[in-house]
């Protein structure tokens, strides 16, 4: 259920006190947590308290001819990520991206996924934002309110992880934007949804901003 936990948790996620659950989830909290970023009689094409676009709703469409089923294309320009499917169609879903100077297009592999992960930023962003992000140095606990969100699938290149994702959010409303610091962020029952189709090892393309091939 979309509830007003839930909005106070995502407008609250950054300025918490640290640790205010364990660092690691059980389980037995995925459940929960799931009922309560997932709007009651929840429907993936047309359910939007979130106030989005009707354009950023998930729509099965016509996928480009020579397109590998399986795989992951996040369109820069539009804000859509774009699962392709078996009979030559795919998913497509709204999403935000990095913010200027921050989003990487390239040419990845999905070699991990996680149920309700925790979330620590780089250094970097430490160094860059030390007032939004330091005080996660440690680490922030999974749940509603994580940066992560509900679900995250994790973006290498070779046997390198790259820090980037495809994640969840707790901020919703920023679906369609460039508001990252590099991942791509989907609304967190669209991704719910994506994650269980998403093989590891597939490829995820993360094309360039100006609109230019990989």
């Amino acid at each position: 259920m979309f509830t007003r936990r839930y909005m106070i948790a995502a407008l609250s996620s950054l300025a918490a006190p640290a640790f205010v659950r364990p660092a690691f989830a059980a389980p037995s909290d995925w459940d929960a947590w799931d009922a309560e970023v997932t709007p009651a009689n929840f429907d993936l094409g047309t359910s939007n308290p979130w106030g989005l676009h009707p354009r950023l709703l998930p729509v099965r469409v016509k996928a480009n001819p020579g397109l590998k089923p399986g795989d992951v294309h996040v369109d820069a320009v539009a804000r859509y990520l774009y699962h392709i499917q078996d009979d030559g169609s795919a998913m497509r879903y709204g999403v935000a991206i990095g913010r200027d100077g921050l989003y990487e297009p390239g040419v990845y592999t999905i070699k991990r996924k996680s149920k309700w992960p925790g979330w620590t930023p780089t250094p970097t962003m430490i160094k860059r934002e030390p007032d939004k992000y330091a005080r996660w140095e440690e680490g922030m606990p999974p749940g509603p309110g994580n940066a992560l969100g509900s679900r995250a699938l994790y973006l290498y290149v070779g046997n390198r992880d790259t820090y980037l994702r495809i994640h969840g959010t707790p901020a919703p409303r920023s679906i369609g934007t460039r508001a990252s610091s590099g991942c791509v962020r989907m609304v967190m029952a669209h991704i719910n949804t994506l994650y269980d189709q998403v093989d590891t090892g597939v490829t995820a393309y993360l094309y360039p901003t100006d609109g230019s091939a990989l």
